[in-house]
């Protein structure tokens, strides 16, 4: 891998990382808190592509992984992955690689912003959101013993929130590519 490529992994992990410091917001009767880890995914792999973005996942999960304080509430180790947000911690590295893929068919080859805007916004969508959580879902209705569609009915509540973070992805995305193209490298 190239030193630049190896900066971008590291400067969007550190990205994600801050993003974790903001305090989670828990919600009554659901293990799994609102947080902005799913933005770092979609801007990951929106902006770096799908290898690159998965790999800044990953690396932000090995730190996890390895006991730093990384994770949302100031958690980290092993523990993490085997509780109830553990598959949404894992499908990060699938979604940012999904997005990436997605942003490189259907936003990188648009010369316009708006078909570009409109290419970032599904995938981060189908990236950031429902890889995610199918992953997710799975998990937690696993851990918890709730049923799959119990816990798919959980966690609807953060569908609207991480609408929000894919538009704000998708804009970001297609801002900065205009004036530093990252995705088709």
């Amino acid at each position: 891998m190239k030193s630049n490529n190896t900066v971008l992994v590291a400067l969007f992990a550190a990205l994600i990382v801050v993003m974790s410091l903001i305090p989670p917001v828990p919600l009554p009767g659901i293990p799994v808190p609102i947080t902005l880890q799913t933005l770092g995914a979609m801007l990951a792999g929106a902006m770096l592509g799908p290898g690159r973005g998965a790999l800044a996942c990953l690396l932000y999960l090995v730190l996890a992984a390895i006991g730093l304080p990384v994770l949302p509430g100031g958690r980290g180790g092993m523990g993490a992955f085997f509780g109830p947000t553990g598959g949404f911690l894992v499908g990060l590295v699938a979604g940012a690689w999904v997005t990436g893929l997605l942003a490189r068919h259907l936003a990188g080859r648009a010369e316009r912003f708006w078909p570009a805007l409109a290419g970032y916004a599904v995938a981060c969508v189908i990236g950031g959101i429902v890889v995610v959580y199918a992953f997710g879902v799975p998990w937690l209705a696993t851990v918890t013993k709730m049923g799959l569609a119990k816990a798919a009915m959980a966690v609807s509540v953060f569908v609207p929130g991480d609408l929000i973070k894919a538009a704000l992805a998708a804009w970001v995305a297609a801002r900065v590519e205009r004036v530093w193209p990252m995705l088709g490298r």
